[in-house]
């Protein structure tokens, strides 16, 4: 293993992670948004509305992340939206997590148990106000978890963004491939950076499901 090789592009790779982290984040707010409306959709008493909730998770959730991003990105042009390859990315990440979000959303929702509902009504609340005072608080307890699953695919799966030329560690871990011919040094420190990312994520959401646990 060539160490002095490491030691000279480890700089570039965590300046690399950061954009990585940054995208993933942005893309993880879009999504969380964009879940929270598909979940309010599906959940409607409108059946257009579910119709067009259940038809944007089939889409996402159906067709592959990366033709999704080439979609956006190359074939935004000819129906004129011109994103640059970073904007492209997050946005992108974030509409095909949020249909993942969406479903755990919206199985958090349906498990909480029937009775509390029916006990909210007897007391005189509305539909609107029984799901925000007494499912959606029960129901966040059970997100955390499905919820912390999606972010750390989405993390991985940021990866595919490379393909769309976005400076991130898979597309910084090519090009130092292509110059230096030694795969496992570079793809090492690659992966050793998005397992600190994830980690990291994966403790904060254990510390917030004990938070939720303990309350």
């Amino acid at each position: 293993m060539d160490i002095a090789l490491i030691q000279r592009i480890f700089p570039y790779f965590l300046e690399a992670a950061g954009v990585t982290v940054v995208i993933s984040f942005l893309a993880f707010v879009l999504g969380m948004v964009l879940a929270a409306a598909l979940t309010a959709m599906r959940l409607s008493r409108s059946r257009a509305l579910r119709f067009a909730g259940a038809a944007y998770v089939s889409v996402f959730r159906g067709t592959p992340c990366l033709v999704q991003l080439f979609l956006l990105y190359f074939g935004g042009p000819q129906i004129g939206i011109n994103l640059s390859p970073f904007t492209a990315g997050w946005i992108g990440l974030g509409m095909n997590i949020a249909a993942y979000m969406a479903e755990s959303m919206r199985g958090a929702i349906l498990a909480v148990d029937h009775g509390q509902r029916e006990a909210a009504r007897t007391i005189g609340f509305g539909r609107a106000r029984t799901m925000w005072l007494v499912i959606l608080p029960q129901a966040a307890r059970l997100m955390i978890r499905p919820l912390g699953v999606n972010t750390v695919a989405l993390i991985k799966g940021s990866s595919l963004v490379s393909a769309i030329s976005v400076i991130d560690l898979a597309y910084t871990a090519q090009r130092y491939i292509s110059s230096t011919y030694k795969p496992f040094e570079v793809f090492a420190v690659a992966a050793l950076l998005y397992m600190l990312i994830v980690i990291a994520v994966s403790m904060l959401v254990r510390l917030a499901d004990r938070r939720f646990a303990i309350d």
